[in-house]
């Protein structure tokens, strides 16, 4: 089994829970794994600095305040080079791989394209992961022994919030890299708030995030160039009183992208990620309850 054999000596995710959930809120950090499995680092022709890339580094700190405010959350120990719980189940890319595709895999998607599927094929800037083609039987054993339990705890966590409170919001977290520039003014946006467009979220969720977070003097974009993935695509139903939003994190702001350290500024900006979490989390329920049609 994948999962026994790269995480022997602990779990490849957690679920951290408040020792009583007090809001109908749970928070998901799925790329911010940093434990990079030996067979992996074998497989693969990047060293290990440089294979980190496309981490989403320190993000779980970032938004720990989430626990202590009584909300779960949900944090990925796997990279996201190794395994990307962001995308299908399936999008494979069948270039990397020995053997030819299962007939229910997608080959075919944009993200497949552009070496980000669930197998990833790239990280950072175009760098080729592996040294050799994989196995098929590799990919499939992290998709059934860690993909699909990852999953399934994040679904039955959100189904059991919306049981007892009458809703459920996802928030999942992210980071960008430092030279996201919007196009029109070239400014560097601090923070993207992602809702699909309005569809996967009732509309006053991501109008109060982006407003909150402009009070804390941020820069915020909204759906460009980030609108959310396939977590917020898959777990945002707003008629189903599920609603999703994504939040990227400019690394510019606590990191040192080559060092991979924190930089002076972590502080600060997680004690006001702390402080619009406190916010974001007191939104009054018909907003969560009432939605309109059109937002589906």
């Amino acid at each position: 089994m994948t999962a026994e054999r790269d995480f022997p000596d602990s779990p490849p995710y957690e679920l951290r829970q408040p020792s009583d959930q007090r809001i109908p809120f749970v928070f998901n950090s799925p790329h911010s794994g940093r434990y990079y499995p030996a067979a992996f680092l074998q497989q693969s022709q990047l060293d290990p600095h440089t294979v980190r890339r496309s981490e989403d580094c320190f993000v779980d700190q970032l938004f720990a305040s989430a626990v202590m405010i009584g909300a779960p959350l949900m944090v990925a120990h796997f990279p996201r080079a190794y395994l990307d719980v962001n995308r299908e189940p399936y999008e494979l890319d069948a270039k990397m791989f020995l053997e030819p595709l299962p007939s229910y895999a997608n080959g075919h998607s944009a993200r497949v394209a552009g070496g980000l599927g669930t197998i990833p094929r790239l990280v950072g800037e175009g760098q080729e992961i592996y040294a050799h083609k994989l196995h098929i039987v590799e990919a499939l054993s992290r998709i059934e022994t860690i993909y699909r339990p990852y999953h399934a705890l994040l679904g039955d966590t959100l189904v059991t919030t919306r049981e007892r409170f009458g809703y459920g919001v996802l928030v999942d977290c992210h980071s960008m890299p430092t030279g996201i520039r919007f196009p029109e003014s070239g400014m560097r946006p601090d923070f993207i708030i992602g809702d699909r467009f309005g569809t996967s979220c009732a509309p006053e969720l991501a109008n109060a995030a982006i407003q909150l977070l402009r009070e804390l003097g941020y820069v915020v974009a909204h759906n460009k160039p980030y609108a959310g993935g396939y977590i917020t695509e898959h777990y945002g139903r707003p008629l189903k009183q599920f609603h999703t939003l994504q939040i990227e994190v400019n690394r510019g702001l606590y990191l040192n992208e080559h060092s991979y350290e924190k930089k002076a500024g972590f502080d600060q900006l997680q004690r006001d990620i702390a402080l619009f979490l406190r916010d974001i989390v007191s939104l009054p329920d018909f907003y969560f309850l009432d939605t309109p049609l059109a937002a589906e």
